[in-house]
């Protein structure tokens, strides 16, 4: 079969930052299968109109006025049941060695982090193309790094592509952003100055049935991967 996810990210200025009042960097992505990409398109876009929701929309974009679209948008991805899945793994900023494993290099802790988030999610047999928000590297061979580096390592599974895409040019990369901050705000505790974005919060916990937070690994529709940064078993 074939899987497509879109990915964003909240916070990724906190790695290796001392001052910053996040906590955690979040990367989140949608997952689903190729031949429902249309499908959920257009059932985005059809929110977008009945909302006369014009340009981009993100969770920074969340306010009073176009609270219940956001809602809506929370609710259509939960009634897609497991066609349309998303999973973001969460990293303590604070557990994070850049020094030690990472060559000092932020950019490339980073995408170790975007590599973890996606190779567990691999299947064997399965084709897979991975469209990230994108992102300006100093480095601008990051993504086919990222690529060659998912294929090697999931010798069953074929990774066709790793891809940037502007968000503006993507819905389901808009969903990602706004459920990655919707777990980020949950888990960050960033729970200062916005009614509206509580509302969405509380939108997507009303359907998990519990407060957001780490689940299983084997957690299919809403999954929280905190990696853990400090060894042991």
């Amino acid at each position: 079969m074939k899987f497509e996810a879109y990915c964003d990210e909240s916070n990724p200025e906190v790695l290796g930052s001392t001052s910053s009042d996040k906590k955690y960097l979040l990367i989140g992505g949608v997952w689903l299968q190729s031949e429902d990409r249309t499908r959920f398109k257009d059932g985005i876009h059809h929110l977008r109109r009945t909302h006369r929701i014009g340009g981009e929309f993100k969770w920074n974009r969340i306010s009073r006025s176009r609270q219940q679209f956001y809602v809506d948008l929370v609710n259509y991805f939960f009634d897609q049941g497991d066609r349309l899945r998303f999973r973001c793994i969460v990293v303590d900023r604070e557990k994070v060695d850049l020094t030690r494993f990472h060559e000092s290099d932020q950019e490339l802790g980073f995408y170790k982090f975007y590599y973890q988030l996606l190779h567990h999610w691999i299947l064997d047999f399965n084709e897979y193309a991975f469209f990230l928000d994108t992102k300006k590297n100093h480095r601008p061979d990051r993504l086919k790094v990222l690529r060659r580096c998912l294929d090697s390592s999931n010798l069953s599974s074929l990774v066709t592509n790793v891809q940037g895409i502007d968000s503006r040019q993507s819905v389901l990369i808009q969903l990602a952003d706004v459920l990655t901050g919707c777990a980020s705000r949950k888990l960050n505790e960033s729970s200062r100055g916005s009614q509206p974005k509580d509302a969405v919060v509380k939108a997507v916990e009303q359907r998990l049935g519990h407060q957001i937070g780490p689940t299983s690994r084997a957690e299919a529709k809403f999954n929280v991967f905190r990696i853990n940064l400090s060894g042991g078993w």
